[in-house]
């Protein structure tokens, strides 16, 4: 029996860990696994050691205040993984955390897979010499990465992106819910509302989302609730929107009726785009870690869209634009029959090309059996 310790602290990662974790097993039934993430995981095999909604800490004011659980964390995770003595680690995003495990469990002589690498390219590129000493095989998502690691005399592997397989498996399926009957939601088109997953960020951006609608009477708004959290964190904000409505677990229905969405950076943005959704990107952080990123940031984009397309193709309003007033404006210019509107479709169309054929969960797969058999 072949023993995986996979570890991610994200929503994304907790769906990406997923589909590997199926791929894995239609490759190799004699597979076991223990782990750190969601739901997601949980439906494929088992429960986590630590949950998700545990774990997703973001912001540099926002690790310092929680660090005493971090650490404990990571004082326990060290515990854990010699207690289960796996054949090797399998790290997904999650950096601050997961480069932290894999020098230590280097130094363990346990392999260290890595898959998703964390985006490096973006800041803190000095993290590269790092993971060249503590990785043994590094899994990239984004074509560009290969180009990136190879500058730094590193080669990895270009799986394609696993998002292409989550939502191919989606629009395959053939018992979509009816998310108009289910939820009552009148006929008017819906603008979806994707303000991210964690608390923190969801009460930092959430009101400036809320606040911009009052000018589309014409359309109905739908939060994407975090699956982590419960619907009662949410009352707080239904309790002064009218024409707002919430759902959970629902994200991917959500994005294929939607006519527009207002959304929050990260990989949301990406999915947003595959459903072919205009979007608007929001981020908004605390003022000491906005300062602090914009000086050691290095890309000129926050969303993937943008980054992948190395161009503005949605609109990024970040900080201080990002308010009430010129999302009201953005909003606006994407909708059905603006000019902004059929272009930002066909710029999803050469992102597609970009990212190209799915299969990325099965390519990764099939890399982790091989890995362990040979590092």
């Amino acid at each position: 029996m072949k023993k995986l310790y996979i570890i991610t602290g994200e929503a994304s990662g907790d769906l990406h860990a997923a589909n590997l974790m199926k791929a894995i097993l239609q490759q190799d039934k004699n597979v076991d696994f223990r782990y750190w993430g969601g739901d997601n995981m949980a439906a494929v095999v088992g429960e986590p050691v630590k949950h998700i909604s545990e774990l997703a800490f973001m912001g540099f004011i926002e690790v310092v205040a929680n660090l005493k659980t971090i650490l404990t964390n990571i004082k326990f995770c060290k515990k854990d993984i010699l207690k289960y003595k796996p054949d090797a680690l399998v790290l997904v995003d999650y950096p601050g955390f997961n480069l932290r495990i894999a020098k230590w469990a280097k130094a363990q002589g346990i392999p260290v897979i890595y898959y998703i690498s964390p985006q490096i390219w973006a800041w803190k590129q000095n993290r590269v010499h790092t993971i060249k000493k503590v990785v043994d095989k590094m899994l990239v998502i984004l074509p560009f990465e290969k180009d990136f690691y190879a500058k730094f005399g590193m080669e990895v592997t270009f799986v394609g992106h696993p998002l292409l397989d989550a939502v191919e498996q989606f629009i395959a399926k053939t018992d979509k819910v009816d998310l108009y009957a289910k939820h009552n939601l009148d006929k008017r088109p819906v603008i979806a509302l994707l303000p991210g997953s964690r608390k923190q960020e969801i009460n930092t951006k959430l009101p400036i989302m809320l606040d911009s609608l009052s000018a589309f009477d014409d359309y109905q708004f739908v939060i994407a609730g975090a699956p982590a959290l419960p619907a009662s964190f949410y009352e707080p904000f239904l309790k002064h929107s009218k024409n707002v409505h919430l759902i959970h677990g629902e994200t991917y229905d959500l994005l294929s009726i939607a006519t527009a969405a207002l959304v929050t950076s990260g990989t949301a943005t990406l999915e947003t785009a595959l459903f072919e959704v205009p979007e608007v990107v929001c981020y908004k952080g605390s003022s000491i870690s906005y300062q602090i990123a914009k000086r050691l940031i290095k890309v000129d984009y926050i969303s993937l869209v943008n980054l992948i397309l190395q161009k503005e193709a949605v609109k990024e309003l970040i900080q201080h634009e990002c308010n009430a007033k010129l999302i009201e404006k953005e909003l606006k210019l994407i909708l059905p029959g603006q000019p902004k509107n059929a272009q930002m479709k066909k710029d999803y169309a050469d992102l597609l090309k970009i990212l190209g054929h799915g299969g990325a969960s099965e390519t990764a797969a099939a890399q982790v059996l091989l890995s362990i058999d040979n590092l």
